[in-house]
């Protein structure tokens, strides 16, 4: 029987919360010594957010044909890798930023120590989550999954665009070479923030036991919606306010970072969105599921406000 289909904003809402259920109870309770990291774990966490990547991963299990309800803590570690990479992103020594979704940042909040710490711990809880046996799954597609998301976050994916995104600070300044700049600005873009919503994606197929061709379909569609979604991320800190985002606006201009909208304006910046959505769409549709909000999802994230 084909399950009934949910508005986008349903489905949405009732995986959101799958997600929040699973990662408060998995979670460490925060009265377990040492208090302070696990309070501020659990603050870093469970503060608010989208859920993008756990939710992405959620839909395309469920695109492939899988259930979902034991998948749900390796698809909630996302939230953990996610969660980490912004906790550190927001130290003094990076963005050097105190508010995020809509309130203290978590190294303002417990210290600057206690806030490398807690993105250490998470990123670390997070490989224990996908590694935990999962029934009906065998050890060798696990491990490809979990592979999968490693290499989407080391030193040549997200960290590397990390490092790059912080290298390139100010580089319109020191360089009107446009074409070098837009390689410089694809190559972060795809690394820091494409590359994991890219396995989120493909981690859910392969957990699925989706075919070649599908996962092939899902790399591009994590592809494609990854970029756009650091697009749309550019625009809104051109365009949004800092209660709209949960974040400060405007910190990219200040710090003088790479940008699509710095880089070849806001129109054409828009353009390139609606063409990598295109792409997304393209893709998902090649995955005929019973049930499959890919093409929704990504729509979703193109039009966000927030």
């Amino acid at each position: 029987m084909t399950p009934q289909r949910e508005s986008l904003q349903q489905y949405l809402a009732s995986r959101r919360k799958l997600v929040d259920e699973t990662l408060d109870r998995e979670l460490t309770a925060p009265a377990t010594a040492p208090q302070s990291i696990h309070e501020a774990m659990r603050y870093a966490v469970l503060g608010g957010g989208k859920r993008i990547r756990p939710v992405m991963a959620m839909a395309a299990a469920e695109a492939c044909g899988a259930a979902i309800e034991p998948l749900l803590k390796a698809f909630a570690a996302l939230e953990l890798i996610h969660t980490y990479s912004l906790v550190h992103d927001d130290l003094p020594a990076l963005d050097n930023d105190d508010l995020r979704r809509g309130r203290k940042t978590t190294h303002v909040v417990f210290g600057e120590a206690l806030g490398i710490l807690t993105g250490d711990a998470l990123l670390t809880e997070a490989f224990v989550w996908m590694a935990a046996p999962i029934a009906g799954i065998d050890a060798a597609r696990q491990l490809r999954a979990l592979r999968q998301v490693a290499v989407a976050v080391d030193s040549k994916g997200m960290i590397g665009g990390q490092v790059a995104d912080i290298e390139s600070e100010r580089a319109q300044e020191r360089s009107a070479d446009g074409e070098m700049l837009m390689r410089q600005l694809e190559f972060i873009h795809e690394n820091k923030t494409g590359k994991l919503l890219t396995a989120a994606a493909v981690f859910g197929g392969i957990l699925a036991g989706a075919s070649d061709q599908k996962l092939a379909a899902l790399h591009r569609y994590g592809h494609a919606t990854g970029l756009a979604f650091q697009i749309v991320d550019d625009l809104l800190d051109v365009e949004g306010s800092s209660a709209a985002l949960g974040k400060t606006a405007g910190k990219d201009v200040a710090q003088g970072k790479l940008t699509y909208p710095s880089l070849i304006g806001v129109e054409r910046a828009r353009e390139e969105a609606a063409r990598l959505l295109q792409v997304a769409v393209d893709n998902a549709d090649m995955i005929a599921g019973p049930l499959n909000y890919l093409a929704d999802i990504a729509r979703y994230i193109c039009e966000r406000r927030s």
